[in-house]
């Protein structure tokens, strides 16, 4: 079986740097996933980075989501590429934890335990208080980044159901309770 992982990557308590965690969150409560022989899950991964090493090593393939930075990109301006192929505008000097998860990657790839690796990204708008929440700027863009994952994944064969009638603003709430199960990153 092709274990397939979608790992939402980022900050809830900075408001734009939460993108990662609150569109994984939302989708996995708005679509339910299947097909005979791939496994796929979704995972909130926080800010934590290295300490998800031993999970996403277990996997096939990933897609990570997470903040992007381009001096050539707007706010909410969404990019969906292949991990050893990145545009050549995507910088990775964003936030801390873009740059800890790109070194993540790297390190795992140095070892040969980087899974195939698909980023979805999306530029932030910067906000330095602390908020929960997202701007206007990447409430719009979630709709493209939907778009984007459900056609990506329909492509390998998956088949996507629609189990619920919601919006990204529902699972924001609750995001700083979902996570990571620490023990569950050893016993994958």
């Amino acid at each position: 079986m092709k274990k397939i992982l979608i790992l939402g990557i980022g900050n809830v308590l900075y408001a734009d740097e939460g993108i990662g965690v609150h569109f994984v969150n939302y989708i996995q409560d708005k679509y339910q996933f299947s097909h005979p022989s791939y496994q796929l899950d979704l995972i909130d991964g926080g800010t934590l980075a290295q300490s998800l090493i031993p999970l996403i090593s277990q996997y096939d393939q990933l897609i990570v989501v997470d903040t992007v930075n381009s001096n050539l990109a707007c706010a909410g301006d969404v990019f969906f590429f292949d991990f050893d192929h990145a545009p050549a505008e995507i910088d990775w000097q964003g936030s801390a934890h873009e740059v800890e998860m790109l070194q993540t990657l790297t390190m795992m790839d140095m070892v040969g335990d980087r899974p195939a690796t698909q980023v979805l990204g999306v530029i932030p708008t910067v906000i330095v208080p602390m908020t929960l929440g997202l701007t206007p700027a990447l409430i719009k863009a979630i709709p493209t980044m939907e778009k984007a994952l459900i056609s990506y994944l329909s492509a390998l064969g998956l088949i996507v159901e629609q189990k619920a009638s919601i919006q990204i603003e529902d699972v924001i709430p609750d995001a700083y309770k979902r996570g990571v199960n620490h023990e569950a990153l050893y016993s994958v």
